[in-house]
């Protein structure tokens, strides 16, 4: 018996949301760290010249899931975007300011200007990562859906002690992170001890979190009703350790894989435990929004079947090589504005 098209699309987004939160994750890391670890305008620039050739590119992963959601399962776009809309707008806010941050930060030469931009970037970059986490959260918790398909909360409604928990733990876990991308990137002797001093206090402040946020979702949600879960988060925190541990071994490169194995994992753990549901109502399950009454029709998945599998093996060729290209250190000698 073979896989569907409405599962090969959940398989799909899956996917493309794991390497949304793998690459900009460690974008909104380095965002955050800026004016925590650069003190000087050198210093900060060569935070900022390690993601410059990728950041943007990165944020394309968010536009395409976003917009395999709207094409594969339309109504799940409408129904989250419209429950979502305060905070996801917020996101949009924060990644514009971002992006005019780090392309206006060196129009001047001013001291004020570029600390100001500085900390703006800073803000909302972890700002970004703790509304995703807040979004995740919901996810797994399962939102007010009514049998009309339209969310019935409010903004407040989900902002939960768990939901917060989990916009936290994502805040940590990309301020890992980018500090562990800080460490395969730098290359100024100075800056780098400072991040490699920084780096195991945010690792271990991660996993404290996480272990935390594991026994809250144990003991309230659906996540583990699948037990391939309790493997997953099994993984999820041994890579969180050994990531740790590598990093005070100065292995980066090893540090940086693990981190990215432990984002992967426990995304997966996130979709599976959803499955075949994408929105959990939690006034009646039956109202959930599922792969099959919240799909597009048998044709238009086909369609963009073959037109995904031609196009995302390019987009990824593309991305691997950029990442060739500029895998060299970041020093004062080779700083761009």
């Amino acid at each position: 018996m073979g896989i569907d098209l409405n599962t090969i699309w959940f398989i799909l987004i899956t996917v493309l949301f794991t390497g949304f939160f793998f690459l900009e994750g460690f974008d909104y890391g380095v965002g955050s760290l800026i004016p925590i670890i650069g003190k000087t305008d050198d210093e900060k620039r060569i935070i900022l010249n390690t993601i410059g050739p990728h950041w943007d590119g990165n944020e394309v992963w968010m536009i395409t899931a976003g917009g395999a959601l709207f094409a594969a399962f339309p109504h799940v776009y409408a129904t989250m975007f419209s429950g979502f809309y305060l905070a996801l707008f917020c996101i949009l806010v924060a990644l514009i300011v971002r992006a005019v941050g780090i392309d206006y930060r060196s129009k001047r030469a001013s001291a004020t200007w570029r600390k100001t931009w500085d900390i703006a970037i800073a803000i909302v970059s972890i700002l970004a990562a703790v509304l995703w986490g807040v979004a995740v959260g919901n996810l797994v918790t399962g939102v007010p859906i009514d049998e009309n398909m339209q969310y019935a909360g409010s903004f407040f409604t989900l902002l939960t002690p768990f939901t917060l928990l989990t916009g936290v733990m994502f805040g940590l876990l990309f301020l890992y992170h980018g500090a562990v991308f800080l460490q395969l990137k730098v290359g100024e002797e100075n800056l780098l001890d400072k991040i490699n001093r920084l780096a195991p206090k945010l690792g271990v402040s991660m996993i404290v979190v996480t272990v935390i946020w594991v026994i809250f979702a144990f003991l309230t949600t659906g996540l583990f009703d699948k037990s391939i879960n309790f493997f997953l988060c099994g993984l999820t925190a041994v890579t969180m350790i050994l990531s740790v541990f590598l990093g005070i071994k100065k292995k980066f490169g090893w540090s940086f894989l693990m981190i990215g194995l432990a984002i992967a994992f426990a995304t997966f753990a996130v979709f599976i435990s959803l499955f075949p549901n994408i929105m959990i109502s939690t006034l009646d399950p039956s109202y959930s929004l599922t792969i099959y009454n919240a799909s597009s029709s048998a044709y238009t998945l086909r369609l963009m079947t073959i037109i995904a599998f031609t196009l995302v093996p390019v987009v990824l060729a593309y991305q691997a090589w950029s990442f060739y290209i500029y895998r060299k250190r970041v020093t004062k000698e080779t700083i761009h504005y």
